[in-house]
């Protein structure tokens, strides 16, 4: 792809999310959402792979779809109670439409499908951009639209959400499709605590943007897109390979890393919103991926597969830790006993 068409599409993908996020009117938040669909769509067939074109297409007609629906919804909503703003949407209808929009554009069960099978047809790097900058327009709507939304509904959504992520990564053997899946797990838990603590939600957001990108990115350098390849690549990066592994773990919320700190701090405020089942049901529903990520560690780091070579380690290690990586892997495990500090941040 030329150096200035993928400069431009990433440019424009900064600037389709800064109108939506910072818009308070619908019109110019579905434009920032058109935009970003756009600057997106020659990023994921760049490669000019059937599966890629495949990916392409599947992307823009569930993308179409959803910002149809969010054109509609604030339509429906201006025509009834002659508001254009997006806190003040009032009309029952239009809230219905929104939160399927959204639902569509986040992945969220049952809108689902098309997820895994578009990063499953993307590059490393634009699957991390549509795991992560891509979900902030969307999120940032439903932040400053969740008063007006039906709890119960975002409640189902998310339980569907966070069962079918863990449950549906346990048979991948693909790693896109795998951190797929883990997204839409991770949305199912953003989603849930969003109507009763908005802050929580950005910091889980946060969080989980840095976990995601820390694997993104080691998994770019050491050329790992199956887990067979995963199996066997301590052999050339014993460091890289480690660092996926405890941030997996970090995924999955395994304490004491950093990813059991945005589900400790959900559960304690779904407690305190008198929500116990709730929040018993999704800690059950967190053990699928986490049983899944203990066997993945398990059978990359201590099991060996069959190996010709004379020698377990190779003699030399071709691949380090860039500094973006280490410092993303540093934040991916370290920041559990920070908590105190960033329940106060947000």
């Amino acid at each position: 792809m030329n150096p200035h068409a993928k400069l431009i599409c990433t440019l424009s993908l900064v600037v389709g999310s800064s109108i939506t996020i910072s818009s308070n009117h619908w019109i110019l938040a579905w434009t920032g959402l058109e935009i970003n669909t756009l600057a997106i769509i020659p990023l994921i067939s760049k490669s000019h792979h059937p599966r890629a074109i495949e990916a392409t297409i599947k992307y823009f007609l569930t993308q179409s779809t959803a910002s149809a629906l969010v054109l509609f919804s604030s339509l429906t909503n201006a025509w009834s109670t002659g508001q254009w703003d997006i806190t003040q949407l009032s009309h029952p209808t239009s809230c219905l439409l929104l939160t399927m929009a959204i639902a569509i554009k986040l992945g969220l069960v049952p809108f689902h499908f098309w997820f895994p099978e578009v990063l499953q047809g993307s590059s490393m790097i634009t699957a991390l951009l549509l795991s992560t900058l891509m979900k902030l327009p969307p999120i940032t709507l439903l932040l400053m639209s969740s008063q007006s939304l039906n709890p119960t509904l975002l409640t189902t959504l998310a339980i569907l959400s966070a069962l079918m992520g863990g449950w549906m990564g346990l048979n991948q053997t693909q790693t896109r499709k795998i951190l797929a899946f883990s997204s839409i797990s991770h949305l199912g838990w953003m989603t849930i605590i969003i109507t009763y603590n908005p802050h929580l939600t950005l910091l889980t957001f946060a969080l989980y943007t840095v976990m995601t990108a820390t694997v993104f990115l080691s998994l770019t350098q050491i050329k790992v897109l199956k887990l067979s390849t995963m199996l066997i690549s301590w052999t050339k990066t014993p460091m890289l390979n480690a660092t996926v592994m405890l941030t997996l773990l970090s995924l999955a919320g395994l304490p004491p890393l950093t990813g059991f700190m945005p589900k400790w701090f959900i559960i304690q405020e779904l407690t305190k919103q008198e929500m116990t089942p709730t929040a018993t049901i999704i800690a059950l529903l967190s053990l699928l991926s986490l049983f899944f990520y203990l066997r993945l560690a398990y059978h990359s780091t201590i099991t060996l597969p069959p190996n010709s070579s004379n020698h377990m380690k190779l003699w030399r290690t071709n691949k380090t830790l860039n500094t973006p990586t280490a410092i993303l892997s540093s934040l991916s495990t370290s920041l559990l006993p920070l908590s105190p500090l960033m329940i106060t941040m947000f």
